[in-house]
């Protein structure tokens, strides 16, 4: 199975490279660095094996954050590698890291690109997070008896559908692994239908929820409030896919006819958008700025646009009400936590396959609520016109992300005895 996979990667190799050249016409990086996705780079000469962690993209890269802090900060003197897919995810990386970590492309699953991956960074641990099976990669650690972890280990059914015509070659695939550190007993479950082992297999939480607040960021909140006025009503449309945008504006009409100095705040999921966005922004008529030009909206600005990475918490810390976008087109959703680590009230769409636990705790206890693109602007509406229930809601929302912390230390357990 793994030799036909092989063979058909080799196949496909032309087809990922033109797929890669369209995507560096919006995204330069993609461009420059295409090297790196065959394992060419320039060997970061390290005098002692690395610890290695892999998260594919923005978000993985900020549920990383906490385990690869507590990596570097139990082992200072290894080498820190960490790679991601996505030029977001390298960006994020170079934001958080800066020099401190060693960053690289994930190469293509290839055996000679892995090979020479791994001949550079030459890892003492693998860590991979949440949903990476890659048989070329998975089977050259398990040759070179570098212990492989999937940790944050997270499957939706449709994941797993996807995955199940493949199943002999997953199983083989998921036998190299030491531990998989699943999110949930659902998660588990899957994993266990997919062929991981029983004894291979915990429930160690979600690593979103040790997700740490940059520091000062309320304060930095009520200075940005103070700077377009203090008792508008703020919401914010985060992580938004192509279709969603026109949804949020349409919504923000809506809310606009009942408070006519509403602001939103409108930031798109991938930096590649960001210029059409804001021409859709400025054909609806919207009084509008942006952050890269702007730097913040001004007392009469309607929509504010969000075009920079990174920067996503500081817009929710300052906003009252939080809409979390790829839900209202089947996307599977993204980060609940994040607004939720900030006591804001959460409004969600009805695809939310991808955090399903997450989004699922925080509807039990009214912390997050499901809206259609019919219904957005009204339920932004009534929480703008009720403060109790956006206080509630957020207090409940803050009480979730406190009570399921604790994934770091349990994943730390995991690794701590490969390592010593």
């Amino acid at each position: 199975m793994r030799l036909l996979y092989t063979l058909a990667m080799f196949i496909a190799t032309p087809l990922l490279m033109l797929r890669l050249w369209a995507r560096g016409m919006r995204y330069g990086d993609y461009h420059q660095r295409w090297r790196e996705r065959f394992g060419i780079f320039e060997s970061p000469g390290f005098r002692d094996r690395s610890l290695w962690v892999h998260a594919v993209s923005l978000g993985e890269v900020n549920a990383a954050e906490p385990l690869i802090k507590a990596l570097m900060a139990r082992y200072p003197d290894w080498p820190m590698v960490v790679t991601t897919v996505t030029p977001t995810g390298s960006e994020r990386v170079r934001q958080l890291f800066g020099d401190s970590v060693f960053h690289v492309y994930l190469p293509y699953d290839l055996p000679f690109s892995v090979s020479r991956f791994l001949h550079r960074v030459r890892p003492r641990i693998a860590v991979i997070v949440e949903t990476e099976i890659w048989p070329n990669l998975y089977s050259a650690c398990c040759k070179r008896q570098i212990p492989l972890l999937i940790v944050n280990a997270r499957l939706s059914r449709r994941s797993l559908r996807g995955y199940m015509p493949l199943q002999p070659l997953a199983r083989q695939a998921l036998h190299c692994v030491y531990h998989v550190a699943a999110q949930s007993l659902t998660d588990a479950a899957r994993y266990r239908l997919l062929g991981t082992r029983r004894s291979s297999i915990s429930v160690a939480g979600n690593l979103k929820f040790d997700m740490p607040l940059p520091p000062k960021i309320r304060d930095e909140a009520c200075a940005m409030r103070e700077a377009w006025g203090a008792e508008r009503p703020v919401w914010i449309a985060a992580s938004t896919h192509e279709g969603e945008e026109t949804l949020a504006l349409e919504a923000h009409l809506e809310v606009l006819r009942r408070f006519p100095d509403a602001l939103l705040l409108l930031v798109p999921r991938h930096p590649e958008r960001f210029r059409a966005v804001e021409h859709s922004i400025r054909s609806l008529g919207f009084r509008m700025a942006t952050r890269s030009e702007d730097e913040l909206p001004q007392s009469t600005t309607q929509c504010f646009l969000v075009d920079a990475m990174g920067e996503l918490m500081r817009f929710y810390a300052a906003a009252d009400v939080a809409f979390v976008g790829g839900s209202l087109e089947p996307i599977g959703g993204h980060n609940l936590l994040e607004p939720a680590s900030l006591s804001k009230p959460v409004l969600v769409g009805p695809h939310t396959f991808n955090f399903e636990g997450i989004t699922r705790g925080l509807l039990r206890v009214d912390a997050a609520r499901r809206v259609t693109a019919q219904s957005l602007g009204a339920s932004v509406r009534e929480l703008f016109e009720h403060p109790e229930v956006r206080d509630r809601m957020g207090r409940s929302a803050r009480q979730v992300f406190e009570r399921e912390s604790g994934a770091v230390a349990r994943i730390m357990e995991r690794i701590e005895p490969l390592l010593e």
